[in-house]
């Protein structure tokens, strides 16, 4: 099955969040000449080259619809995850999620994350996977919103406030 990309559209690679379809080259590899969709992520401008007809099985999709972000603020506003209290079992967990670059996993990381770091301090690795999923959200978030990085990041964390995060709003609320 091919996915067909157009020049400019912006798609989602699971790894890198939002991408733009500079278009499609024929290249040589391994011998076989075949036609690559040029992406160049929103991130850190990173030049990707994915085989046209592995476009769907490496997860190279659509951005989530404006009405599918409700469903995202549902998953991200959950207020108690269950996750597990081991550490390893916890971090393959998270990263196989963010793997399946499906967006309500990838919100299932940042929302678990989220909890962890208000409840514990979060390790290197776990805050540099929750700092990864937050901008790969966030490059999701933007094009669907048609808003800025930074708009987008403020939708993530009102996601998150509503659910997760609730504590520290609720005392301050109370204070004002």
């Amino acid at each position: 099955m091919s996915v067909k990309f157009k020049k400019g559209e912006t798609v989602i690679y699971p790894q890198h969040g939002a991408c733009v379809v500079m278009g499609t080259k024929k290249m040589e590899a391994f011998g076989e000449k075949k036609e690559y969709l040029v992406l160049q992520t929103v991130i850190n401008e990173m030049v990707l080259k994915v085989p046209v007809d592995m476009a769907a099985d490496v997860g190279v999709r659509p951005p989530v619809s404006a009405d599918e972000l409700e469903d995202l603020v549902s998953v991200l506003a959950k207020p108690d995850p269950r996750v597990p209290s081991n550490w390893s079992r916890r971090f393959k967990n998270h990263q196989e999620k963010l793997k399946s670059g499906d967006v309500y996993q990838v919100a299932e990381v940042v929302r678990n994350l989220a909890a962890r770091n208000r409840d514990a301090s979060l390790s290197a690795a776990e805050r540099t996977m929750y700092e990864r999923a937050r901008v790969n959200l966030v490059s999701e978030i933007s094009p669907a919103l048609k808003v800025s990085a930074e708009e987008a990041e403020a939708y993530l964390d009102e996601a998150l406030a509503k659910g997760v995060l609730k504590p520290a709003k609720a005392a301050k609320k109370s204070a004002e």
